[in-house]
């Protein structure tokens, strides 16, 4: 008999400056145009031994998150993985100290209203 499992998929994205890696079991292009949705978000199990202060970030960061949306120009990589990982924020590292200016999600010339 065949195994059932559920994927699990780390996304790893930029926001506020900081690089964000989290684990969720549903990923999607949904109805808002420019968005990856991102539902079922994983934290790690909770061990009164173990503390890791940035994967409590996070988790209260996301409490009563049922679904987020991530602009699509600021994904970095999603990977479908065997097993969750530590989610994690951690600063980009980078040699220089310019932000890329976000690019729009329409081509030029292309957005609504133009024939």
């Amino acid at each position: 008999m065949a195994k059932i499992t559920k994927s699990i998929y780390r996304i790893l994205f930029i926001s506020q400056g900081k690089l964000y890696e989290l684990y969720a079991r549903s990923i999607y292009q949904g109805e808002l145009y420019g968005f990856i949705e991102v539902e079922e978000l994983l934290f790690g199990e909770r061990s009164s031994v173990l503390v890791n202060p940035a994967e409590e970030r996070l988790q209260s960061e996301f409490t009563d998150v049922r679904r987020t949306f991530i602009p699509l120009h600021y994904i970095l990589r999603i990977d479908e993985v065997e097993r969750e990982g530590v989610s994690k924020i951690r600063p980009v590292e980078s040699g220089d100290n310019v932000m890329p200016f976000p690019q729009p999600v329409l081509p030029p010339g292309g957005g609504p209203g133009k024939n």
